[in-house]
């Protein structure tokens, strides 16, 4: 299903994108430097659609790398987390293993003893 509605969403995108590239073929020239926007050396010519398709291109992936940076520390704490999860389960297994030898008890049982029975 969120294939489909992927396909459905990226399909009209795609003919727009093909559509705009293919009406703004036209070279633009792009200065790159501020005080002497006439100057060769700090100027690159390239079609226009490039150019739109590159500042997304740009944009899209210092979006990514902005996410990605502000989300370590849930990442971090999700590292923790399984960790401890993991030093919890095999403390328990141990804990389960050590009763089970001490009251002879089937070593897979794991459950509290029954209300009102003692343990002794």
């Amino acid at each position: 299903m969120m294939r489909l509605v992927s396909w459905l969403l990226a399909l009209p995108i795609g003919i727009v994108v093909v559509a705009i590239s293919v009406a703004n073929r036209k070279p633009v020239t792009l200065a790159l430097d501020p005080f002497k926007p006439e100057s060769p050396a700090y100027a690159v010519s390239m079609p226009l659609f490039l150019l739109v398709l590159g500042a997304v291109v740009v944009g899209v992936v210092l979006g990514g790398s902005a996410v990605w940076w502000r989300q370590r520390i849930h990442r971090r704490a999700a590292r923790e987390n399984r960790r401890e999860a993991s030093r919890l389960e095999a403390e328990r297994s141990k804990l389960a293993a050590d009763l089970a030898a001490r009251d002879g008890v089937v070593a897979g049982l794991t459950a509290l003893p029954a209300p009102g029975r003692r343990v002794a």
